[in-house]
């Protein structure tokens, strides 16, 4: 599916993020707290299907990075890797990137990544459409934070301003830890 297939049918939202600065257009509604968690359909690194049910009954923190091969990204996925070991059990957390997925397991292969689910929207760019974080012109999707509760609620929601920032890891995680308690 082309980009230019997708915007026929999606939302546009301009002005919301920024690309190193340049101002781009997102694909897809903006999600907000209290929204039912949207569905979506990507892909595991064994090509596997993963769609939101794979995660029913737990809290996922699914953090949005536009590619792994960059240091920002890198950093985000490292972060969570990290911080996953010290999350109460019923805590996933899933990276979500338009990185193919054979391209993910190569990276986190070499970074060591082991507690984080890094899922792949290439071919569909299913969940960037549907959480409104596509970026027509490039289409990657925006650095972006949700956390979504055990009945399907979005619970938590960051679209970062500027792509190359980084995002609020302390509200996402505390976010997060709250809804275990």
């Amino acid at each position: 599916m082309t980009v230019a297939t997708m915007k026929g049918s999606a939302t546009e939202r301009k002005g919301v993020v920024t690309f190193k600065g340049s101002g781009v257009t997102l694909l897809g509604p903006e999600v907000r707290v209290g929204d039912r968690a949207p569905d979506f359909h990507v892909l595991s690194q064994d090509l596997s299907p993963v769609t939101l049910a794979s995660g029913k009954g737990k809290v996922r923190i699914v953090s949005v990075v536009t590619s792994l091969d960059t240091s920002v990204c890198d950093a985000q996925t490292r972060r969570f890797n990290e911080a996953a070991s010290q999350l109460p059990g019923g805590v996933e957390v899933w990276t979500i990137s338009a990185d193919l997925p054979f391209a993910q397991k190569r990276w986190c292969g070499a970074a060591g990544i082991e507690r984080v689910k890094v899922f792949s929207d290439h071919r569909e760019a299913s969940f960037g459409l549907a959480y409104g974080c596509l970026i027509k012109e490039l289409r990657l999707l925006a650095r972006s934070i949700f956390v979504i509760d055990q009945t399907d609620t979005v619970r938590h929601v960051e679209y970062v301003s500027e792509v190359a920032s980084h995002p609020n890891y302390d509200r996402a995680l505390a976010a997060a830890r709250e809804l275990v308690k």
